[in-house]
């Protein structure tokens, strides 16, 4: 029997399967989600011209929601934005120009075509409070919230000063 001798440093820890488990699990979804993208966009080994959707981040403050979409290669005069209730509609068209579009290509892996994203807009939104602004590939859409789905502050007073204010009114 072999004795292993331990350094003060060295730090043991019990194993723990559940210990990286949701590490694993953002990991793989996103290894699954890029997989299934291209596999549902491919055709005899090229990628189709007509299957991709912009990534996009929307995100919340406490007086806007921003909505960001990536457009590499897009041109602004082929995006149309629009809300549609409380839907914001973004639709639009990449298309490959120039050598590229004549070119036999080898490898495809870049998509073209149209697009369409929608999302669900939450009420807080006031529809006529929008801007939008394409800058290097990347829409960004701020949408003010409606006053009453602003946070308010209010102030609290204490005890002590009501009644040092009233003293010193009578002294």
């Amino acid at each position: 029997m072999k004795i292993m001798r331990r350094e003060p440093w060295q730090v043991v820890h019990r194993w723990n399967p559940l210990r990286n488990l949701h590490r694993a699990e953002r990991e793989l979804n996103r290894l699954f989600d890029q997989g299934m993208r291209r596999f549902r966009s491919r055709r005899n080994g090229r990628v189709s011209k007509s299957s991709w959707a912009p990534a996009l981040d929307v995100c919340e403050t406490d007086h806007q929601v921003l909505f960001q979409a990536e457009l590499p290669g897009v041109d602004p005069k082929d995006i149309d934005l629009r809300i549609e209730g409380n839907t914001l509609f973004l639709k639009g068209r990449r298309n490959l120009e120039g050598e590229m579009s004549k070119a036999k290509c080898h490898l495809q892996e870049c998509c073209y075509g149209s697009f369409v994203r929608t999302v669900r807009l939450p009420d807080s939104v006031d529809p006529d409070k929008v801007s939008a602004e394409f800058h290097d590939g990347i829409l960004t859409v701020t949408l003010d919230k409606r006053e009453e789905a602003k946070p308010k502050i209010i102030p609290v007073r204490s005890g002590s000063e009501e009644s040092s204010k009233v003293a010193t009114a009578h002294g």
